[in-house]
């Protein structure tokens, strides 16, 4: 979500898929029967939370999820975690050690997913900038994002429910200093683990939608060829999932998948692959319920993945949470529990078909 606005996996089938998927042509279950690539998730969310207090205090200014959180989730078939955490939090200083506290409870965490057959993406949450400063900055070089994420792929490059590295939540305002830091980033996780998905957002808050328009170009190398590029996407007039009051009334039920479209399309032109890694809609709405479901059987037909927005402690009456209240699921969970089934047995999109230009006779 837009940070301006504090709001605030694929599953181990889909990390099979996608280890082996992008290799082989299929996937096979058994003898007859293919096996499928998981495409819905869930972001974990709430070590994100306070990042205006920092280095702030567990579960007091943020917290992170329970052994429960990952149980219930199970049960609901969803084995995909998009976990956020915040740079401050897990480095007090650029260029220093990282912090063991917070460390420790990142560890927990994929101690917990592993524990349950879940996978999970971890997600530095800070908009391009530590403490306000935007990276590639005299106060935030390219070489300090680059450290950080050098040292967190050299604790975690080998634990079993390591996903990916979701290198930074929606860039924006970086003054065209944004791809210069993603390439660093991955430079620098690919010094010490050439094996392990990154995740790359775009600028102008990773909107799918506007994606076309300014990430027209966001091309990152990576040797080991295993870059995934990740929009988001809110249903709101504004695009920044504040869901003002009147805005859940009446929306037309193919807006999700307008606005996922122009995504899926660079996707597809690029010969990309791509992950839907935020969206979410108020769940006393019939009508975003609609336009949801929609959306995720566009994404299901172009095996893209996604993660809702949002599940784990902390969040309460917040109209997003998919988190059970007073003992019940929340309306969302039945529509994405709908689409945990899916014909996917490669990771998508399909690469649009090139039409080779036409030579005029001599």
């Amino acid at each position: 979500m837009n940070s301006f606005f504090e709001r605030r996996t694929l599953s181990a089938a889909l990390a099979l898929g996608l280890c082996l998927g992008w290799m082989a042509p299929t996937l096979a279950a058994n003898d007859t029967d293919e096996a499928g690539i998981a495409l819905v998730g869930i972001n974990l969310s709430a070590a994100g939370f306070a990042p205006g207090a920092l280095p702030g205090k567990h579960g007091t200014n943020y917290f992170f999820p329970e052994k429960k959180h990952f149980v219930y989730y199970q049960g609901k078939g969803i084995e995909l975690i998009r976990f956020p955490f915040i740079w401050e939090r897990i480095q007090h200083d650029l260029d220093k050690g990282l912090n063991f506290d917070y460390l420790r409870l990142l560890e927990r965490t994929l101690d917990y997913a592993e524990d349950h057959g879940q996978k999970v993406i971890l997600d530095m949450h800070n908009y391009a900038r530590y403490k306000g400063d935007i990276i590639g900055s005299p106060n935030v070089p390219y070489e300090a994002f680059a450290d950080v994420w050098r040292q967190l792929a050299e604790k975690f490059k080998d634990h079993p429910a390591l996903l990916g590295y979701d290198i930074m939540n929606e860039p924006h305002g970086t003054a065209g200093l944004w791809p210069g830091a993603a390439q660093a980033a991955v430079d620098a996780i690919r010094e010490v683990d050439d094996e392990t998905l990154i995740f790359i957002e775009g600028e102008r808050w990773s909107s799918a939608y506007h994606w076309p328009q300014v990430n027209k170009n966001l091309l990152i190398e990576d040797p080991a060829d295993r870059i995934v590029y990740e929009g988001h996407l809110y249903f709101d007039p504004d695009f920044s999932g504040r869901y003002q009051k009147g805005d859940a009334q009446n929306v037309d039920p193919m807006i999700g998948v307008e606005r996922a479209r122009p995504f899926v399309e660079w996707l597809k032109a690029n010969g990309q692959k791509g992950f839907l890694g935020e969206y979410g809609i108020p769940g006393d709405s019939p009508a975003m319920l609609e336009a949801m479901d929609n959306m995720l059987a566009y994404l299901n037909e172009h095996c893209v993945p996604s993660a809702y927005w949002a599940g784990g402690p902390g969040w309460g009456d917040y109209a997003l949470s998919v988190e059970p209240h007073d003992g019940k699921d929340r309306p969302q969970m039945a529509i994405l529990q709908k689409h945990l089934e899916n014909d996917c047995t490669e990771f998508g999109p399909e690469p649009a078909v090139q039409t080779p230009e036409q030579t005029p006779d001599a």
